[in-house]
Parts: structure tokens; C-alpha cells; sequence
């Protein structure tokens, strides 16, 4: 959640996904009952989606107009007829996120933070490739303020000229539902594609809502009839599904058995009138009675005197001053809002309500004028100590966060280191058995390896053995064989040496 102290001290710390809240869709079309213009008209804005690409793509239309590419559509209706669940359903069709944006994170205390939050919202659905949803976006895509008097009336104009720019570039789909589209700038109608009126449901309508709202092992007496009941009550959808909770809760509380137990149709009329009886305590406002507006009134007077009090208790403590301004300025905002906050008496007294504001508007602004004049003398007087003050609480608060944040950091590092040295040690020890096992069978292997060794030694060892004595017996051979050569050497000499004394013997007797 927003802080607006530490935002001051520290800046702006939110991330962008704190600003959205990003919803996987689960809802379709199925789930939701509607009158058949409105279901053509959201049949007709998810074929303009899926046809962008042939449109500004194959067509060339992106060629001429470099921005205003994105499908932004604005459902506008009564409360509970169905927009927030076709906004999830355009999503699921389209298989992409649903963002939707969190105003309380998204609105600050400090002029111009805001504008920057709406630049990311943005952002973070053209990051994320999903579909961006402002659900009641009155709140933020009100009019502008023509005469501008105070730092709230600028800050409220830039938050609408910045959503303006980003929704002229954005290039994804932004879907926008509001219960009151009068309290729209005009500047977004031409900058909503298309605009879908979220009507009332017919009785077959309501009808088939009666039977959607129940699941097939709910227990029905025989009397429930949900073509009456659809006929009976011009209700929306959102009044429907609350009847028929209360109905359910209505025939538990009956007694008797749990098991014997049914929700008849009694139930569901009992139920629906209640329903109906709330709506109207509901409706409930400054313009009932005599409308000269005194409730509202009181509640703008009891802002006025908390902002005094503040004042002055910030002038004799000095301490908490941050937290009182931005409790002001809450009530403050509250207070604007509840002005332009009145869904049942804008739709059926419209040109009351306008002028019952622009009335409460102006007391409210002389008021703070009022107020404000009497701040001035205040201001001046109380300055020095007011910086004294805020100096003094800028440095205590700084202080108390660093060693806060000193202390928690040295816990966080301390459970952490703790955690991994555990998640080490069990990692080590799961490691640890497989490779003992495998140590166990790696020493089996070797002794038998070993072993293998060993015999083959003893093989090799006599096979040496026995090549030696083979060895023995071949060299006594060669001996033997040397021998024999040089005796049949020996004799072959004799016999060519005998052989040539008689050669010469005889040429010496055929001369003589």
C-alpha cells in the first residue's frame, strides 16, 4: 500500500506490479447473460481486435496514422450488468492477462507521482502483452477543472492529460467500465473506439440469469419458478446473484434437518425483497428531504475542522506531522469524491445532482478559501518551526529506518544464512549416500579386480617360467645344430682340399 511518509523521505517506491493486479481469466462469454444489442456490440469489439492486424497491417492504415493504433472501449451501464466479467471474457478470447488497475496504490500524496503511476500501468500491459482494465474509471477519467484555485484541481487535471497521451499511444487494448459515463472528460470520447452500453436484462434475460446464478447439485423445491421470478423483479444481474445467496442463507437458517433442506420460491422473493429494501436505504443522499444539502455539508465542515485541529495540533506537538497532513488530505479527496460519487441520483435526477454539486463545490472552495487565509497567519508564524520540525523528523525517521532496516536486513541475512547452510547440509547428505554407494561398489570392484590381478600374475609368472625352459631347450638345440654345421663345414673343406691335390696330382702324371 501506498506510504506516503516513506514516498516523501525515500521517493517512490512502488513497482509496477503493485500498481496492477494481474488476473489469469477464467470467465467467458458463457458465464454471463446479456441483452442481444449488447452482446452484438461486444461480439463487434472482439472482431475489431482480432482484426487490427488486416486493418493497420495488410491494409496499411498504420502507414497514416502513426498513433491512436490501440482498441480502447468504454462499458458503461448500471451497476451489476455484467462489465467487469466481460472484461475478463474479452481477455480470456483474446488467451492474454487481465490487468486490472489498483487505484489505491496508483493515487499519491505528492503532486505529480500519480501521472507518472498512469505512465506505468501502461507500460507494464505492453510489457506484459495483456489487456488493461480501469474498473470504475470515473474515478480517474473525470472532467477536468476549467479555473483552476488549488494544487489539488492541477494535480487532478494533469492525472487526465497524462492518461489522454498514454492512451493515444498505446498500441495494446484498455477497457474502461463505469457506472457513470456523464462524469467522463469529453476528451475520451474520441479516444475510446467504441463505446458499449451495458442495458438492463429483459425478463427472458433475467430468467436465464436466475437459473446461471445455481449449481446442478443446489437442492430446488418444486415450486421455484425462475420465469416468474425473471418477470417479477426488473433487477440487474448483480441483484440476482446477491438474492440468490441470501435465498440460500434464508432456507439454511429454516429449521430442521440438513439433508431434508430445499430453497423454495419464497425464499428467493424473500430474499430479492431485502435485496431491493437495501438498494433503497442505499439510495440515500443530500438531495432527499428538503435538498438544501446539510449532510454534506456537515461532512465538508468536519473536514474543514479536522484540517484546523491538524493545524493546530502540528503547532503545539510538532510531531506526526506527516501522517495528520495526508489523513487531510485523505479526507479531502474522500470528500470530492463523495460530491461526484452518486450512481442512483446522477441516472435519475442528473440536472439536480450537477447543480447540487457546482453548489457544494462553491461553499466548499469559499470555505477552504476561508481556511486558507486563516493558514497564511498561521504559516508565517509558525514557519521556523514547522522547518525545525520537519528537519528534526526527516532526520528521526531516517534514523529509526536505517536502523529498522539494519535490523531486519541482519535477520533476513541471518534466517537466510541458515536456511541455505540446512538446504547445504541436506543437498550434501543426499549427495553424500548415492556416492558412498557407489564408493561401496567401486571397493567391491577392486578387490575383485585385485584378485583378477593376481591370478593373472601367477599365469603370467608361470607362462615366463615356462618360456624360459622352452628357451633353454631352443638354445641347446641351435648349439647342437652349430656344432653339426661347423663338423659338416670342416669335412666339406677336407673333401675340396683333397680334391684338389688330386686335381693337381693328376696333371702332374699326365706331364710326366
Amino acid at each position: 500500500m501506498a506510504n506516503p511518509l516513506r514516498d516523501f523521505f525515500f521517493g517512490t517506491v512502488n513497482s509496477r506490479r503493485e500498481l496492477v493486479e494481474a488476473i489469469a481469466p477464467r470467465r467467458t462469454f458463457d458465464d454471463v447473460i446479456l441483452p442481444p444489442n449488447t452482446r452484438r456490440q461486444l461480439e463487434f469489439a472482439l472482431a475489431q481486435i482480432r482484426k487490427r492486424d488486416l486493418i493497420f497491417t495488410r491494409w496499411g492504415l498504420a502507414e497514416r496514422h502513426a498513433t491512436g493504433l490501440g482498441l480502447a472501449f468504454n462499458f458503461a451501464g448500471p451497476p451489476g450488468t455484467g462489465k467487469t466479467i466481460c472484461a475478463e471474457a474479452i481477455a480470456s478470447a483474446l488467451n492474454k492477462k487481465l490487468l486490472v488497475v489498483r487505484y489505491s496504490e496508483m493515487e499519491s500524496l505528492w503532486a505529480g507521482e500519480t501521472g507518472k503511476n498512469v505512465a506505468a500501468v501502461f507500460h507494464s500491459a505492453h510489457e506484459q502483452d495483456a489487456v488493461l482494465f480501469f474498473d470504475e474509471a470515473d474515478a480517474i477519467a473525470g472532467r477536468r477543472f476549467a479555473n483552476i484555485t488549488q494544487g489539488y484541481q492541477r494535480e487532478a487535471n494533469t492525472v487526465v492529460n497524462v492518461l489522454l497521451k498514454e492512451l493515444e499511444e498505446f498500441d495494446g487494448v484498455v477497457i474502461f467500465a463505469t457506472n457513470l459515463a456523464a462524469n467522463f472528460d469529453p476528451a475520451f470520447e474520441r479516444r475510446v473506439r467504441t463505446h458499449i452500453l451495458f442495458e438492463m436484462p429483459g425478463a427472458p434475460e433475467r430468467a436465464d440469469i436466475w437459473r446461471v446464478q445455481l449449481a446442478k447439485r443446489t437442492p430446488l423445491a418444486d415450486d421455484v419458478n425462475f420465469s416468474l421470478l425473471g418477470e417479477k423483479y426488473a433487477v440487474s444481474g448483480g441483484d440476482i446473484k446477491n438474492a440468490v445467496l441470501k435465498a440460500a442463507q434464508i432456507a439454511t437458517s429454516e429449521p430442521g434437518p440438513d439433508a431434508e433442506k430445499k430453497i423454495h420460491q419464497r425464499h428467493f422473493e424473500q430474499a430479492m425483497q431485502e435485496v431491493l429494501a437495501a438498494k433503497k436505504v442505499m439510495e440515500q443522499s443530500l438531495f432527499d428531504g428538503d435538498g438544501d444539502g446539510s449532510h454534506a455539508s456537515s461532512q465538508t465542515l468536519s473536514a474543514l475542522s479536522g484540517l484546523n485541529g491538524a493545524w493546530q495540533q502540528l503547532s503545539e506537538n510538532q510531531v506526526g506531522m506527516e501522517d495528520q497532513l495526508g489523513d487531510i488530505m485523505q479526507r479531502l479527496g474522500e470528500v470530492e469524491r463523495q460530491a461526484r460519487s452518486f450512481p442512483g441520483i446522477v441516472e435519475r435526477f442528473d440536472d439536480a445532482a450537477r447543480v447540487g454539486q457546482s453548489t457544494l463545490r462553491a461553499e466548499l472552495m469559499a470555505q477552504l478559501d476561508g481556511v486558507q487565509v486563516a493558514l497564511r497567519g498561521v504559516d508565517e508564524k509558525i514557519a521556523p518551526a514547522i522547518e525545525a520540525a520537519v528537519a528534526q523528523t526527516k532526520r528521526e525517521s531516517l534514523e529509526q529506518w536505517r536502523s529498522e532496516f539494519k535490523d531486519e536486513l541482519g535477520a533476513q541475512l541471518s534466517t537466510r544464512d541458515e536456511r541455505w547452510r540446512d538446504q547445504l547440509a541436506h543437498a550434501l547428505q543426499n549427495e553424500m549416500t548415492p556416492l558412498k554407494r557407489r564408493t561401496d561398489e567401486l571397493g567391491e570392484v577392486a578387490q575383485r579386480l585385485q584378485s583378477t590381478l593376481e591370478e593373472q600374475a601367477g599365469a603370467i609368472t608361470r607362462a615366463e617360467t615356462h618360456r624360459e625352459a622352452q628357451i633353454g631347450v631352443a638354445n641347446d638345440r641351435i648349439g647342437h645344430v652349430e656344432t653339426l654345421v661347423k663338423n659338416r663345414f670342416r669335412t666339406q673343406m677336407a673333401l675340396g682340399i683333397v680334391a684338389i691335390l688330386l686335381s693337381i696330382l693328376s696333371v702332374i702324371l699326365a706331364s710326366t
